[in-house]
């Protein structure tokens, strides 16, 4: 098997762990190829359907963000990775996860709390998961209820019975049950990406390049940054997947190629759409296609949607159970009352947020301005800085340095904007 089992990736689960959980069990690949493949799927999961409304809404400066993100995260995930490493050339692997950077880096800080920087990327973790969870639900609930439009089910039902399909996730021990399936689910979302820019290009004639402009409204951009840089978040991943492989003299590389990839593609995905529709673009791209075309795609995204909410449901659970309760997978082989408990109260959680927030773009926006922010820009910086200042030059510390002041810029405005987006709409 090329990668190691589940339990030594960690807590973090997401598309990309479900594929694994596939793919190794189907195929003898090399590790870097497969490493590779999972780790493009996560970058480009469901939310980049997002990307082309945000697209709209940050203009031609949206544009070079999708490029310059790309670019940033491959950098903090390399440097990330660097940090788990005591010498230069790679050697001595001393930490093998962000909450062991974490603690290493907040050393000292505070002796009366010495697993203080853990617990705090444990929390950050959970509020990406449950976010992750609402999203899901969010984009579960509106592709459910356009696909019944013709019946005038109320919105509030579609979002009741997407929560019925989520109730088995209350006894998930084992992601293995799901996992084919969503990783076929995962192949018919590659598809109807494809499918979506084909149909653009068949409407080339009338593409019109008005609606990006290099004027746009500070709210909206800020929101948009944040759309953006969620959509690239996969920090918290990496020392896990850089641990499983087997020469990890490649990761950089698999990490600059696959950045690249997801650039190219992504970009591509929200220029050819926005190009077609202008500002009539959708929050949810889907919801623009023609009606003859529409039910069929939203019903492999609502399949695709409602498989992927177990991921990071079990992790979240998973990491809650650990924290409260003292569990671990090897500890349950079931679920107790105390874990259903836990369990229970995450999915309600989820489910409230996704009736409270219905705004996919605005929710998006600011789960990257709070989690992603912090844990994909400000402190891998943080990390490198401080875990490795005497070996850095001094271009390697001004990088840091402005990635690490980009980062809080954007995750404090970027959050002030989102809230108050999101409270104006309630």
């Amino acid at each position: 098997m090329s990668i190691r089992q589940y339990d030594e990736i960690g807590s973090f689960s997401n598309d990309v762990l479900i594929s694994s959980h596939s793919l190794s069990s189907f195929t003898n690949q090399p590790i870097f190829v497969l490493s590779s493949h999972l780790f493009l799927s996560y970058l480009q999961g469901i939310f980049v359907l997002g990307l082309p409304f945000a697209l709209v809404q940050s203009g031609y400066v949206g544009l070079v963000l999708l490029v310059l993100s790309a670019w940033v995260c491959n950098h903090t995930g390399s440097i990330l990775v660097a940090c788990l490493y005591e010498d230069e050339q790679r050697y001595v692997r001393v930490r093998h996860s962000y909450q062991d950077v974490m603690e290493a880096c907040c050393k000292g800080l505070w002796p009366n709390w010495p697993g203080l920087g853990g617990w705090m990327v444990n929390v950050s973790q959970v509020i990406e998961l449950l976010m992750t969870c609402t999203l899901y639900l969010v984009v579960s609930t509106g592709l459910l209820s356009d696909s019944l439009s013709g019946m005038a089910v109320p919105r509030s039902v579609c979002s009741l019975v997407s929560l019925m399909f989520m109730l088995p996730c209350l006894l998930l021990t084992d992601l293995r049950p799901v996992s084919t399936l969503s990783l076929l689910c995962s192949l018919a979302h590659i598809l109807i990406s494809l499918l979506v820019m084909l149909y653009c290009l068949s409407r080339a004639s009338s593409w019109s390049w008005s609606t990006l402009s290099l004027s746009v409204d500070p709210e909206n951009f800020l929101v948009s940054v944040g759309v953006i840089i969620f959509s690239y978040t996969s920090q918290i991943f990496l020392p896990p997947l850089e641990g499983s492989m087997e020469d990890r003299g490649q990761f950089n590389a698999m990490l600059g190629w696959t950045h690249g990839a997801a650039c190219i593609m992504k970009t591509l995905f929200s220029l050819l759409a926005v190009l077609t529709w202008g500002a009539e673009t959708s929050e949810v791209i889907t919801d623009n296609l023609p009606s003859d075309l529409r039910p069929l795609v939203n019903l492999c995204l609502l399949a695709k949607a409602l498989l992927s909410y177990p991921l990071p449901f079990y992790s979240a659970a998973e990491i809650l159970q650990t924290c409260l309760l003292g569990e671990t997978p090897e500890v349950y082989s079931g679920v107790s009352r105390p874990a259903l408990l836990v369990r229970t109260a995450l999915l309600m959680t989820s489910y409230l947020l996704a009736l409270l927030v219905p705004s996919f773009s605005l929710l998006m926006g600011l789960t990257g301005s709070v989690t992603g922010s912090a844990m994909t820009l400000i402190l891998p910086c943080l990390f490198h800085l401080r875990l490795q200042w005497g070996r850095l030059t001094v271009r390697d510390q001004l990088i840091d340095v402005c990635i690490l002041s980009l980062g809080v810029i954007c995750s404090v405005s970027g959050v002030i904007c989102s809230v108050k987006r999101l409270v104006g709409a309630l």
